[in-house]
């Protein structure tokens, strides 16, 4: 029961950090930076900003909401906002883009991968095993100059 649960914890997590970084991909055939900009996750609680990182694409974290910045505080991260959960996502010859995952609140590193639906919309999947227990998402892009602003704003 224990191992369901983590199972079911770890497949949430992943596809809550999973699903926002390789949407984009997909659509043009291979422009990785199409996938660049602010995405929200289905409960809006993180928003990442995809963006290049040296010799490959990241996720960065530029707001997160208390309960999510509460539960990683928990799992003994101070603070989710600047802190890197994408790491070293490259486009495979099918179109998605695969990477590394981190999730705070489980304290682990998960491979995931991701496909763009469409300008708006990026379909994320996290496993925790192999192509095994899988779990997807459909993350919300939101980057534009009111978003941007206002998270600017004191």
């Amino acid at each position: 029961m224990r191992f369901v649960k983590f199972v079911k914890a770890a497949l949430a997590a992943a596809l809550g950090m999973t699903v926002i970084t390789a949407s984009a991909h997909a659509a043009d055939g291979g422009d990785i930076s199409r996938s660049y900009g602010v995405w929200r996750n289905p409960k809006n609680s993180v928003h990442l900003e995809i963006k290049d990182c040296g010799p490959s694409t990241c996720g960065v974290v530029v707001w997160a909401s208390p309960k999510a910045e509460a539960d990683a505080r928990k799992s003994g991260t101070d603070t989710l906002v600047g802190k890197q959960l994408l790491r070293d996502f490259e486009a495979q010859n099918n179109g998605s883009l695969k990477g590394r995952v981190w999730v705070p609140t489980l304290k682990v590193t998960l491979v995931g991968t991701a496909d763009i639906v469409d300008a708006k919309t990026m379909r994320a999947k996290g496993c925790v095993i192999g192509n095994f227990l899988c779990k997807s998402q459909l993350w919300t892009r939101i980057d534009g100059p009111a978003v941007l602003a206002s998270r600017a704003a004191p």
